[in-house]
């Protein structure tokens, strides 16, 4: 992404780019101790995969939030309403709606009938090493594809601040993101790695507080002089606060917002590292908990999206040729932090955009290692210990794989973002949520609530689902064919929507159904009474029997 006007503290004072270098610096140094800390109270598998399950419901809401509450939500979402307005801010409802499926249909049962990864719960009912083999190549995939957005975030973030303008220099930043991130991981665990997006989910909403109180402050707390300021400074008029600036204009855009919609809503339920954070905590209750809390803080978080989008709409260039558009939005939420601040070059704003893009850093960084975390977990746990080994291995030796995953998804990861920098990181999560819900949800529902549900099901549901989004997204406009596309030189795009959710998600539901009656094995129907009481009761959580 070459964005020649994106970098306002180019020309700064020596001064103001030091106090950015130090506020990053000192984000670095704690995320770096709490890691340290967490070092050294891992000692078995269950402290590693899931903090010793010693993690209350307010401190699990708290991390999942800030999990969920990624770059793609801070700088992606905000810039997508900067930009697109109505349409844009239908991202915010799709991510919070998203949390009631996630809240009526999987944590209390994931929880009760799953130990460390997803695989767990499928396996408990189903043949061990085809299940956990397609959950596991599943759980990487999604990891992978949201891993993009943090990433891709963190280059226009750090671009934005230090005035880095050649591709060569962001892929650096991107590097370096990635290596942070394995440190977190293969040290800190998910005890480290909890605690991390504790402190960053504090400071996230206190830096969204803050941003949205003087974007406020400066329209008189009138939100109706928000909204207008807004569309008269987009050169769109009213079009900007009415459905279809950017999906709507025609059967495609009105049908690829259908597909976004479905994707946003069950995405959720399916992500991997959402649903692992449900295993951190000591009970069912506590779960429960877990997700009011987040529900509460995220609720807030996207009702500030308004602000922040609607705010730098109102308050920055956003026309085409911008530094906001250039990005694709993304550096949206900070360019304001700086305007509210005082404007280019003052103190206030430098010192306002210095801490929001080091909150939005910290914010890249936990989700990061979250995400690493969670595809290093389920390769060791599940397709090492339970598939390659052929006898039990140690904890040792399981951990030492998990550890070694970790830098191998992450150089995955930093290889695929360097060409991905041209697309908007709320776009990018919601291709993981349409993958999350064409491959995950369906085996997962089907296995909590189908009993003749079974392996051949869960097989056929997960590769199917998985299959057909990452085949469609490929061959869509994401990757080639259009400016704005992954690969600028080439067309194959036969596939016309950016989102495939609406063709995949029901894909993964009837690849589901037909394994199902085509399977023979009938041995999963004997367990589905005891998974259900156990998903139900919680009775027997603590440890999931091999089948």
């Amino acid at each position: 992404m070459s964005i020649p006007a994106l970098i306002p503290l180019a020309d700064a004072e020596p001064g103001n780019r030091a106090l950015t270098i130090s506020l990053f610096g000192a984000i670095v140094a704690v995320t770096l101790y709490i890691t340290w800390w967490a070092s050294r109270q891992n000692k078995t598998a269950a402290d590693y995969y899931a903090g010793g399950r010693s993690f209350s419901g307010a401190q699990n809401g708290l991390a999942i939030s800030g999990d969920y509450m990624s770059a793609a939500s801070f700088l992606g979402i905000s810039g997508s309403i900067a930009l697109y307005g109505y349409d844009g801010f239908l991202y915010s409802i799709g991510f919070l709606v998203a949390w009631l499926v996630a809240l009526l249909l999987v944590a209390e049962l994931l929880r009760n009938s799953g130990r460390f990864t997803m695989a767990d719960q499928l396996a408990y009912r189903m043949r061990q090493r085809p299940v956990r083999t397609a959950a596991a190549t599943s759980t990487i995939v999604v990891s992978i594809f949201y891993l993009l957005a943090q990433m891709v975030g963190a280059g226009a973030l750090v671009g934005l601040l230090l005035g880095v303008k050649s591709e060569g220099l962001k892929a650096g930043v991107i590097i370096l993101v990635g290596a942070l991130m394995i440190i977190y991981v293969t040290f800190g665990g998910m005890k480290g790695t909890t605690w991390v997006q504790i402190v960053k989910a504090v400071l996230l909403m206190a830096g969204a507080v803050l941003i949205t109180f003087l974007v406020l402050l400066k329209f008189h707390f009138n939100l109706s002089e928000l909204l207008g300021a807004a569309s008269a400074k987009s050169g769109k008029g009213e079009a900007f606060l009415q459905p279809g600036l950017l999906y709507g204009k025609d059967l495609t855009g009105q049908i690829d917002f259908l597909s976004l919609g479905l994707a946003l809503v069950l995405g959720t339920a399916g992500l991997p590292h959402i649903l692992i954070r449900f295993y951190t905590v000591p009970d069912s209750r506590a779960a429960r908990r877990s997700v009011q809390w987040a529900i509460g803080l995220i609720g807030a978080f996207y009702l500030m999206t308004l602000a922040l989008g609607f705010g730098a709409a109102a308050l920055l260039d956003t026309g085409k040729g911008s530094a906001v558009a250039e990005s694709k939005g993304n550096v949206a939420s900070p360019l304001l932090a700086e305007s509210v601040g005082g404007g280019a070059g003052s103190l206030g704003g430098s010192i306002l955009l210095a801490l929001i893009a080091a909150v939005a850093f910290a914010t890249i960084l936990a989700v990061v290692a979250g995400l690493t975390l969670t595809s290093a977990s389920s390769f060791a746990h599940d397709l090492y210990a339970n598939v390659i080994a052929k006898e039990k291995p140690s904890e040792k030796s399981e951990l030492r794989v998990a550890r070694f995953a970790a830098i191998g998804i992450g150089a995955i990861s930093i290889a695929l973002a360097i060409p991905a920098q041209k697309l908007n990181i709320a776009f990018l999560v919601a291709l993981a949520f349409a993958v999350a819900a064409s491959a995950n949800l369906p085996a997962l529902l089907f296995n909590l609530f189908w009993k003749r549900f079974n392996t051949a099901g869960a097989v056929w549901s997960i590769y199917g689902g998985l299959i057909s989004a990452v085949v469609l997204v490929v061959f869509s406009p994401v990757v080639s064919g259009k400016p704005t596309s992954m690969i600028t030189s080439a067309d194959f795009a036969w596939f016309p929507l950016s989102n495939p959710g609406i063709v995949s998600i029901p894909l993964g539901f009837l690849f589901g159904i037909l394994g199902t009656h085509l399977g023979r094995d009938k041995s999963s129907e004997d367990r589905y009474h005891e998974l259900s009481v156990r998903s139900h009761t919680g009775a027997g959580a603590e440890g999931v029997a091999k089948h």
